[in-house]
């Protein structure tokens, strides 16, 4: 998916995004009080597990399958709430990319050279938000859905005049990768990397597409938060919603962890490589932490993050991103209306 491309023709289309900054140093805090431990996390076990491509939906980059090996950690139980950001900002004073205008000298540096600069009332602070479209349209061009919406951010998941009320138990989303860090600092822990999430998310199954084992998405009570229907036209909302749901909504998996597909993607600790697990080969890796760089060969030139898990606009037609093996990545500076994340700990 092309995201920063995608906010760069949302910018002059006015359906599109982009975010301030390209750093992705670990955040700066001025922080009085910091909260610690793994209490009230799952402890995932150390095992061994064949990680990639494990149907005919995989994509190229989940090739080939390969085994890996992985160390106890502790993982949260959900996705990381609005309450629970809420209370980081309102201690430390934090201020996510979304809320800060964009600097057109570091988005220059992701767009094709000569390319014109949008007009600064463009250039102010927003984020990415869906809009359903009023007709089926092709699946290749993202801006049909995609718009950027100055002031949409964690406060204001729709824009201005939406808000987080009465939305506490809901994912907050809207958080770029240099957000989830800070949030993660702030709690003496970590971002989990792509093979504990991918472990995490299986429950110790072997072989099963999804969180939940093999059995299909639209058999049985809803398993999920995704997509009934036509996307990004018709949304039955068979699963009860439409939109994000509140964490905890589907039965946990073998582990006894919330949301792993569905609802919101989630920020792993790795670079992204598309190349990545040819690379490996069929070796088996122990404790893999990633590529040492970023490389997406639709944007060469943008630093990005791999996400996890899926959300709430993925079907089997479009991304089927609720998969265990899906892979999907952003750039660090970049939130959406369906990501969020949840934070690791080392046992």
């Amino acid at each position: 998916m092309k995201f920063n491309a995608l906010i760069y023709l949302t910018l002059f289309s006015t359906i599109q995004a982009c975010s301030p900054s390209q750093s992705t140093d670990s955040p700066e805090l001025s922080i009085n009080e910091v909260s610690s431990s793994c209490n009230g996390m799952i402890e995932i076990p150390a095992g061994s597990f064949w990680m990639g491509a494990d149907n005919e939906q995989a994509e190229a980059d989940e090739y080939p399958e390969h085994k890996v090996e992985v160390s106890a950690f502790f993982l949260d139980e959900h996705e990381v709430r609005n309450k629970d950001f809420e209370n980081f900002v309102i201690t430390t004073g934090y201020v996510t990319i979304a809320e800060k205008d964009i600097s057109w000298e570091e988005m220059e540096k992701e767009v094709p050279a000569g390319t014109a600069k949008p007009h600064d009332s463009l250039l102010k602070a927003g984020s990415l938000v869906f809009f359903r479209t009023d007709h089926p349209v092709a699946l290749d061009d993202l801006s049909q859905w995609w718009k950027w919406i100055i002031g949409a951010n964690w406060k204001h998941p729709r824009g201005p005049g939406s808000s987080i009320k009465n939305k506490s138990e809901y994912p907050v989303v809207h958080v770029a990768w240099n957000d989830a860090m800070a949030y993660c600092q702030w709690k003496n822990k970590r971002l989990p990397t792509e093979a504990e999430w991918e472990w995490a998310s299986r429950g110790g199954l072997e072989n099963h597409v999804y969180s939940w084992g093999s059995e299909e998405l639209n058999d049985a009570d809803p398993k999920a938060n995704y997509w009934q229907g036509v996307f990004p036209w018709k949304d039955a909302a068979n699963d009860g919603y439409s939109g994000t749901a509140p964490v905890k909504s589907y039965p946990a998996n073998s582990f006894g962890l919330y949301d792993m597909a569905g609802n919101v993607w989630e920020w792993c600790a790795d670079w992204y490589d598309h190349n990545y697990y040819k690379k490996i080969g069929k070796k088996t890796s122990i404790n893999p932490s990633g590529p040492d760089q970023s490389y997406d060969p639709m944007e060469p030139h943008s630093v990005k993050k791999v996400l996890r898990g899926g959300s709430f606009l993925c079907n089997e037609k479009y991304c089927s991103g609720y998969r265990n093996s899906r892979r999907m990545r952003n750039s660090v500076d970049t939130g959406m209306e369906h990501i969020g994340f949840r934070c690791a700990c080392d046992k």
